[in-house]
């Protein structure tokens, strides 16, 4: 079956099948005798600008409607070659080679065949190779319109990446301009040192110019933040001037209790408008915030507090989540007791009073160290001179989970983070003016302060923060609150997608969803059913979705579709961002050209890539750098396609060997979830190469016997006899953190039998499910 699609002035694209040749383009028209009376289409006339044609008979004709951009062809009878004759022709780097194969348009070609391909708002996707297009009309207004558009900034930010990012951040305020050369790096450890820089000698702010600079160009009544709290009836909004106001206050009352520049201030907040305060008052000061999820216990928190040794704490009493009420304050006194012991005290811990959760008269007291945020910040001025900093000194520290080992403390600075934020949100999300962003990440993680705080507010976007849990009071939450701000972009895990969709599609549609213009995930690969059902059931087939690739590590995007440029196909991250050298690598460390599967390195620097871990730079050496001399090391699997796409397997420590096989854990937990009473599943190596599988079935599915053959055979059907499981857990839940990342440390120590050594559980959203795996374990 061949589908041809999207009208543009004219011109068709005839789409392809990933295992058969690229776009070709043809000019076609329809004429009035190629409809019979019922509207059906007969006769197409393909030709290219030489006149000759391809023909397709009456007998091999589809049903089409006059005015459609959309018709299907089920038997094409003969082919003329010599298509439009148009190709990019670009002479950069080896890797240009990948991309440029999906915009090349061939001089010649041969038959085309087993065409899938869709256009948003014309079908459904359903298809493991189905290509998704962008509407004429959202290409038509996008940032980055066409291929051709990528290709040609691309292109640009590879051969020259000084000039491209000077332009860039030419847009954003600098007291001082930066020294030449415009960065510097080594990323090879047999010749030196690592070490990255950009836009060093650059003097600015980034709390200046997420604010101040927006509100100096007429947004200062523009509604910053929009806050929704636990309870559907609760809600507040700050505009950018009142943030600023309040960013202000915090700042110098920091700048009272002598927090000065690069000194380190810890926050252990939820999502209230107090976190993104306080990470840019901190910010204003030229002081080193360090955000710790508001869930983390107080073990990992004092871990964190004597690595970095913060001149103040600054957290909440309590706070809501559905139903459940954390008491944090309690947290933070047992962590401030524990890192005490090993040599590192607080002075002060400054305590906002959630008072939906805990009132302050419950909240247990410290006097001389403890003081309540509502009853001094206020008192402060409500303009705060700005700490001049330079680019390459520290912004923020972000420890890595501490459930193993000591944790990392990834450093970002502040003029490249700053740059590259900001600049991988615009373009990402095609983001406009008008724009009502929603990502429900927790700013305690790398999204939280990239594309919750940093990068949507240099944009001068409109952000909504949600303090409660998406199923509370029923798993409609999301879309009540899409409604009801008339969110146009939607950024969200593929964990929760997959919740979501377990819970099933009338929470969905019952809500209109008709401001949504853009969806997005992160965090993990999303496998392709839940893609197509974020974007079928979600985005009514018409949203394109960003399905970005990242790090902590990176700062921002590395690999993501641009909406409006590039067909999509479900589950692949597409191709790199502005600036990003992907490649995928053999164990030898040999760069793999084409079609294949390796690890993902990266070959050149970013803006926003991180500069160190704090006070052990030998440690990011060692874990980003020595296993690959020269490329920075992601620690991710990754496979590329024949057309260019990129394919993240996760991470390759989550590669199972069986019998001589090496394999992904995320190829196997596809396949169990293509089967559709399947809603979520996690894959383990367990000791003698065995493949341990723990399913989540649609709600209402019972288990049974049949079932589990049912899913065994779709591994063995989707990938081969030898990546079937050894053994299918059932699992009403999976061990999951409060962002939505499964514990598969948890879950391998439930498949081994190891139910002593869990280890520290208290960062899971729901510990009771580790109790309900174990009593399953012999179901």
């Amino acid at each position: 079956m061949v589908k041809v699609l999207q009208i543009r002035q004219q011109q068709y694209h005839l789409l392809h099948h990933p295992r058969h040749h690229p776009i070709y383009y043809f000019n076609f028209s329809f004429q009035p005798s190629s409809y019979n009376n019922k509207g059906q289409l007969l006769v197409l006339h393909f030709s290219s600008k030489s006149n000759q044609t391809l023909s397709i008979s009456s007998t091999a004709a589809a049903v089409a409607k006059k005015n459609s951009s959309c018709c299907l062809i089920t038997k094409m009878t003969s082919f003329v070659e010599n298509p439009v004759e148009k190709k990019l022709k670009m002479n950069t780097c080896n890797h240009l080679r990948h991309v440029e194969s999906m915009a090349t348009l061939p001089s010649g070609a041969g038959k085309i065949s087993h065409l899938n391909s869709v256009i948003l708002g014309e079908d459904l996707a359903s298809e493991e190779n189905d290509l998704v297009f962008p509407s004429n009309h959202f290409s038509s207004q996008a940032l980055v319109s066409s291929p051709e558009k990528y290709l040609e900034m691309y292109k640009r930010s590879i051969e020259d990446p000084a000039g491209f990012w000077s332009d860039i951040a030419s847009t954003f305020y600098w007291k001082h301009q930066w020294n030449q050369p415009v960065f510097s790096e080594n990323l090879d450890v047999t010749k030196g040192t690592i070490n990255i820089e950009w836009f060093k000698g650059g003097i600015t702010n980034i709390c200046y110019n997420a604010l101040d600079r927006n509100i100096d160009a007429g947004n200062g009544s523009k509604i910053a933040l929009y806050w929704e709290g636990n309870e559907p009836d609760v809600d507040a909004s700050l505009s950018y001037s009142q943030l600023l106001d309040k960013v202000c206050q915090l700042a110098n009352y920091l700048k009272d209790i002598d927090v000065k520049k690069g000194d380190a201030v810890i926050i252990y907040l939820p999502m209230l408008m107090e976190l993104p305060i306080a990470m840019l008052a901190c910010a204003r000061i030229g002081a080193v915030h360090s955000v710790v999820f508001a869930g983390f216990s107080a073990e990992s928190l004092s871990q964190r507090i004597v690595d970095c040794k913060p001149k103040a704490v600054i957290t909440c009493n309590a706070v809501r989540r559905g139903p459940k009420v954390i008491n944090l304050k309690e947290i933070v006194d047992a962590a401030l007791v524990e890192s005490t012991k090993n040599g590192v005290s607080v002075d002060v811990c400054l305590t906002y009073e959630n008072q939906s959760a805990m009132k302050r008269e419950a909240t247990k007291w410290q006097e001389g160290r403890d003081v309540w945020w509502q009853d001094i910040i206020p008192t402060y001025p409500t303009t705060c001179e700005v700490e001049w900093v330079d680019a390459e000194d520290p912004l923020f520290l972000l420890y890595t989970s501490g459930s193993t080992g000591k944790p990392k403390g990834v450093l970002h600075t502040t003029g490249g983070y700053m740059v590259y934020t900001a600049t991988t949100f615009k373009y990402a999300f095609d983001y406009k003016p008008s724009d009502i962003y929603w990502c429900t990440a927790d700013c305690g993680w790398i999204t939280g302060h990239s594309y919750v705080t940093y990068g949507p507010l240099l944009n001068g976007a409109s952000v909504i923060i949600f303090e409660g849990a998406p199923n509370y009071p029923d798993s409609g939450r999301c879309w009540d609150i899409v409604d009801k701000y008339k969110v146009t972009i939607f950024y969200t895990a593929p964990t929760l997608v997959r919740s979501l969709m377990r819970d099933g599609d009338e929470y969905v549609t019952r809500c209109s969803r008709k401001s949504l213009r853009v969806l997005g995930s992160v965090g993990e690969p999303i496998n392709p059913s839940a893609w197509r059902w974020f974007f079928n059931v979600v985005g009514d087939s018409r949203c394109p979705i960003s399905d970005t690739w990242w790090q902590t590590e990176t700062g921002g995007f590395m690999i993501t579709p641009l909406p409006g440029a590039w067909p999509q196909k479900p589950g692949s991250a597409t191709f790199p961002f502005f600036g990003v050298l992907p490649v995928i690598v053999d164990e030898k460390g040999t760069e793999i050209e084409g079609e294949c599967s390796g690890y993902l390195c990266v070959k050149n620097s970013w803006p926003g890539a991180f500069r160190t871990l704090y006070g052990d730079h030998e440690r990011y050496e060692t874990t980003y750098f020595k296993p690959f001399p020269g490329y920075y090391f992601s620690g991710d699997g990754c496979s590329r396609d024949k057309d260019g796409y990129h394919w993240l397997t996760g991470r390759v420590d989550d590669v199972i060997n069986v019998s001589g096989h090496r394999i992904g854990t995320a190829e196997v937990e596809s396949a169990l979830v293509s089967h559709p009473k399947c809603a979520e599943a996690a894959v383990v190596g367990v000791e003698h190469e065995g493949i341990y599988a723990f399913v989540t079935l649609v709600e209402g599915v019972p288990y049974s016997e049949e079932l589990r053959k049912e899913l065994i055979v779709a591994v063995r059907k989707q990938i081969g006899a030898f990546a079937a499981p050894d053994k299918i857990h059932w699992a009403p839940g999976l061990p999951k953190t409060r962002s939505g990342k499964i514990m598969r440390r948890i879950l391998r120590k439930i498949a081994s039998k190891q139910l002593d050594e869990l280890g520290d559980t208290s960062t899971l959203a729901d510990p009771s499910v580790v109790d309900q795996l174990i009593e399953l374990s012999d179901c």
